[in-house]
C-alpha cells in the first residue's frame, strides 16, 4: 500500500508542475504542500465515492469533497486524474478558456459541489452538507451502513478568516461528527508567513476549545503518519486533522520559500524540477473504494405539492410583509419536506419562527453569523434541500461575498432580508436595508422579489421555493393594508398596474414606479392627486429583477412622466433600474424622470418621520407630480 501511494504522490506532482507550466499561471507550491494528506484520503480507501454518480439523487451515499482552499485546484485536478476520472489530455487543458478546469474551481467541474476560491467558505459549505446527510437520514429514514462524510481541506492562511470560525462553532454546536476538515499548515502564506507558522499546540488549543476533536500530524508528508491519523477519525465531535507541511514540497529549490506563490515554473526549471523528482510511473492508477452503504429507503415519507397555497388575508388588513412571509414558509413546509430554514438569530423578527415551532428538525439557528449561514444554506442546498435563509437586510452586506461565490456554484437559495429601508423607524441607521437591492442586482443572474403586501408577499415566497436559483426577497417591518385578493397572480417579472377610474384626462400626467412600503405612499398620493383632476398610474414592480420590461416600455410610450420613488439609497436601487431600461430603449431624452430615494443620513424616528424627512411619502410624491410642466 505505501509503495503504491508513493507513486501516486509522485504522479500528482509530476501533473501539479507539468499542468501549470503548460497553463503559463496556477499555484503549484500550496498544491505540492498537500500531496500526502490527500493522496491518503482518496487512494488509502478512506474516501467512499462512486465517481461515476458525482451529483444527483444517486450521489448521496458519496462523501463530498471540498476544496476551501480553492487555489490548490492543480492538485484536484491531478487527484482525479490519478483516479482515471479525467485524462490527461484534458489535465493539460488547465486554465485554458474552453476547459473545464478553471484557475479555482466551479460548478462546471463536475466534481466540485460548491466554488470556492475565496478563502475561508469552504468550511461552511461542509457544514451545510454534513447537516443535508443528517437530516436525510433521520427524516427519510435510510438505512445506510456507513454515513457518508465530508472532507473539507483547509489552508493555514485562510484560517485567519472569521467566517472558519463561524463555521467551526456551528459544526461544534450540531455535534457534525460526519464532518472532518483537513489544515495543510505550511506556514507561508503569499505575501507573509501566517500568523501561527507551524504551531500546531497553539492550533490545537483553539480547535479544542471550541469542541472539536483534533488529530496532529508532525510530518504531513510522512504517509505513515497521515495514514494513523486518518485510521483515527472517530468521534462524537467534528474533526480536524493538523498537518505540519513544507510548501513546495517535493521539489528542493522550492521547498518553504517564499515568492513562489501562484508562481508556475518556467520550463527550463520545470525540467529541473522533474528530475528531481525521479522517474514517475505515468500509468499508475489509483482505485477509489467504492460505497459499499447501499441505501435502503425503509420508509420515504417525503412530500411534495406543487400546487399554490392559499393564504387568508383579506382586503384592508393591516399586516406586515414579514409575517406572511412566516406563514408562507410555514405552509410551504407542510407540504414540501425539502423545505428547510436558516435564520441569524432574528427569527422572532423575520418570522421564520413560525416554521422552526412546527418543524425544529428542518430549523436551523445559526446564531450573529450571517456569512457562515449563506454558505451553509448553500452546502445544504447541494443535498436536494430548498434552503430559506432569513435576517435583516441590513446584516446581509456583511455576507455579500458569500453570495457572490454562490452565483459559480449553481445555487439554489432563497435569501429573505427583513425591516429594509427607514421605514423600519426607531431602531436607526444601523438596522436599516439601504444598500440590498443595490447588492443582489449586482449578481448576473439573482432574482429580487419586492411584495408591498401580504396577499402577495405569500405568493412570492411559494414563487422562490417553486423555482430554482438565488433569489431574494425584501420583506417589510411596518405593517401595510392588504390591497390584493386571493385569485390575483403573480410572476417572476410581473408587476401589477394601479389606476382610478373616472378621472377626466385624455392622458395620465405621471407614471409612478414603487414597490413594498413606497407603493402604498404612491397609492395614497394618487387618490388625492385624483381629487385635484391629476390623473396618475401606479406600477407595482413586486418583481425588481427582472423587471416587468414589456409593461414599463408599454407605458412610458403614452406616459412621458416618470416618478420612481423607493426605500433605498440612490445607488443600484430601483431608480436606477428603471433609468437604465429607458437609456436601452432610447428613451432617456424624451422623458422626465424623477427619483425619489433615501438621500439624506437616515436617524431614528417614526417610520411616518423618516419617510416625509426622505421626502418618499405621498406628499413628497403629490410635490413631485404638481412640479411637472404639464400640470396645470
Amino acid at each position: 500500500m505505501e509503495n503504491k501511494l508513493k507513486k501516486i504522490c509522485q504522479l500528482i506532482r509530476y501533473d501539479i508542475l507539468t499542468s501549470t507550466t503548460e497553463a503559463k499561471s496556477g499555484h503549484p507550491t500550496t498544491s505540492l504542500s498537500a500531496v500526502e494528506l490527500m493522496v491518503t484520503l482518496f487512494f488509502a480507501g478512506f474516501l467512499k465515492s462512486d465517481f461515476a454518480h458525482p451529483k444527483g439523487v444517486q450521489s448521496f451515499a458519496n462523501d463530498r469533497v471540498v476544496f476551501s482552499k480553492g487555489h490548490a485546484s492543480p492538485l484536484i485536478y491531478s487527484l482525479y486524474h490519478a483516479a482515471g476520472a479525467i485524462s490527461q489530455k484534458e489535465l493539460m487543458t488547465l486554465r485554458k478558456i474552453d476547459s473545464d478546469l478553471e484557475g479555482h474551481p466551479t460548478f462546471r467541474f463536475k466534481y466540485a459541489d460548491v466554488a470556492t476560491g475565496s478563502l475561508g467558505q469552504g468550511l461552511s459549505a461542509g457544514v451545510g452538507m454534513a447537516l443535508g446527510i443528517k437530516l436525510k437520514v433521520m427524516s427519510y429514514e435510510l438505512g445506510v451502513r456507513r454515513e457518508p462524510k465530508i472532507w473539507v481541506l483547509l489552508g493555514d492562511s485562510e484560517m485567519a478568516e472569521g467566517q472558519v470560525w463561524e463555521a467551526i462553532q456551528i459544526a461544534s454546536h450540531y455535534k457534525l461528527n460526519n464532518l472532518i476538515a483537513i489544515a495543510d499548515i505550511n506556514r507561508l502564506g503569499q505575501s507573509t508567513e501566517t500568523m501561527l507558522g507551524w504551531d500546531l499546540k497553539t492550533y490545537k488549543k483553539r480547535f479544542e476549545a471550541f469542541g472539536w476533536n483534533v488529530i496532529t500530524v508532525k510530518d504531513g508528508h510522512n504517509l505513515k503518519e497521515v495514514y494513523k491519523a486518518f485510521n483515527q477519525i472517530s468521534s462524537d465531535k467534528p474533526t480536524i486533522i493538523l498537518a505540519r507541511t513544507i510548501k513546495g514540497k517535493g521539489v528542493s529549490f522550492l521547498e518553504n520559500k517564499g515568492g513562489w506563490h501562484g508562481k508556475p515554473l518556467p520550463k527550463d526549471m520545470l525540467e529541473s524540477a522533474l528530475k528531481e523528482l525521479g522517474n514517475v510511473d505515468l500509468e499508475v492508477r489509483g482505485e477509489i473504494e467504492r460505497p459499499n452503504n447501499k441505501l435502503q429507503i425503509t420508509n420515504n415519507k417525503s412530500i411534495t405539492n406543487n400546487k399554490f397555497l392559499i393564504s387568508n388575508y383579506k382586503l384592508g388588513d393591516l399586516i406586515a410583509t414579514r409575517l406572511a412571509y412566516g406563514d408562507a414558509l410555514l405552509a410551504l413546509g407542510e407540504v414540501n419536506e425539502k423545505i428547510v430554514a436558516l435564520d441569524g438569530e432574528m427569527s422572532n423578527s423575520t418570522y421564520s419562527e413560525k416554521f422552526a415551532k412546527k418543524f425544529p428538525t428542518r430549523y436551523f439557528e445559526m446564531f450573529i453569523a450571517e456569512q457562515n449561514m449563506i454558505t451553509t444554506a448553500l452546502g445544504m442546498s447541494k443535498l436536494g434541500f430548498i434552503p430559506f435563509a432569513s435576517t435583516f437586510a441590513a446584516f446581509l452586506t456583511r455576507g455579500f461575498d458569500q453570495l457572490r461565490m454562490a452565483q459559480y456554484s449553481a445555487p439554489n437559495l432563497k435569501i429573505v432580508g427583513s425591516h429594509c429601508g427607514v421605514s423600519i423607524g426607531p431602531d436607526g441607521p444601523s438596522q436599516m436595508g439601504l444598500e440590498d437591492i443595490s447588492m443582489f442586482r449586482s449578481i448576473l443572474n439573482s432574482t429580487i422579489l419586492y411584495p408591498s403586501d401580504a396577499a402577495s408577499a405569500f405568493k412570492l415566497t411559494q414563487i422562490m421555493a417553486k423555482n430554482d436559483g438565488l433569489f431574494y426577497l425584501r420583506t417589510n417591518r411596518k405593517e401595510t393594508p392588504v390591497i390584493y385578493e386571493e385569485k390575483e397572480k403573480f410572476v417572476i417579472g410581473g408587476s401589477k398596474i394601479h389606476k382610478i377610474v373616472g378621472v377626466d384626462r385624455d392622458r395620465p400626467t405621471a407614471l409612478i414606479i414603487a414597490a413594498g412600503v413606497t407603493l402604498h405612499e404612491a397609492l395614497k398620493a394618487q387618490k388625492e392627486l385624483a381629487k385635484n383632476d391629476i390623473e396618475t398610474v401606479v406600477l407595482d414592480v413586486y418583481s425588481i429583477k427582472p423587471l416587468d420590461v414589456q409593461s414599463i416600455n408599454r407605458l412610458t410610450k403614452e406616459i412621458k412622466n416618470i416618478i420612481v420613488v423607493e426605500d433605498h439609497y440612490p445607488s443600484g436601487g430601483i431608480g436606477e433600474a428603471v433609468s437604465n431600461l429607458l437609456v436601452t430603449n432610447h428613451q432617456s431624452l424624451a422623458t422626465s424622470f424623477t427619483h425619489l430615494c433615501v438621500r439624506k443620513l437616515p436617524r431614528s424616528g417614526s417610520p411616518e418621520e423618516l419617510l416625509r424627512l426622505e421626502e418618499i411619502d405621498a406628499e413628497a410624491i403629490i410635490k413631485a407630480v404638481k412640479k411637472l410642466p404639464c400640470v396645470f
